[in-house]
């Protein structure tokens, strides 16, 4: 497994620890680091993931839930939504490549949900990248 992957099944699980708990950011990352390691390489990832979707959730959530046809965000399998959560902050604030970042969500999806879920995973992410990539032709345009 890369340590890119590594690190995004890493922010998944803080994500959904804070999503259960309703702990903060900071209260989670000290917990869940003192029982998971791994190297600073995979941290400084999982965490920048972590707390750009954290600090963005509002901005990240609308996105999903503008795809999400007929699914609440609340209605949302627990590892689903924050699957989708780390995937739209990668894509937003990250540099890796959207293709990359869908197939990854897909996969860390399958292996922590159901193949349902990937396949709902993989259209709402591709009608975000659809929208992030038409707003930025206009943006270019318009530029």
């Amino acid at each position: 497994m890369s340590s890119r992957r590594k690190a995004r099944e890493l922010a998944l699980q803080l994500l959904f620890q804070t999503d259960l708990t309703r702990s903060t950011p900071q209260d989670i990352l000290d917990i869940f680091w003192k029982v998971n390691e791994t190297d600073s390489k995979n941290r400084k990832y999982a965490e920048f993931l972590f707390l750009k979707a954290f600090e963005n959730q509002a901005h990240i959530d609308e996105l999903i839930g503008g795809h999400a046809k007929h699914w609440r965000m609340d209605r949302m399998a627990v590892v689903d939504r924050n699957v989708l959560r780390v995937a739209v902050s990668e894509m937003l604030y990250g540099e890796t490549p959207q293709v990359v970042v869908i197939d990854q969500a897909i996969e860390i999806v399958r292996k922590f949900s159901t193949d349902e879920s990937s396949q709902f995973v993989n259209g709402i992410l591709d009608a975000i990248k659809d929208e992030i990539e038409g707003q930025a032709v206009t943006e270019e345009k318009h530029g």
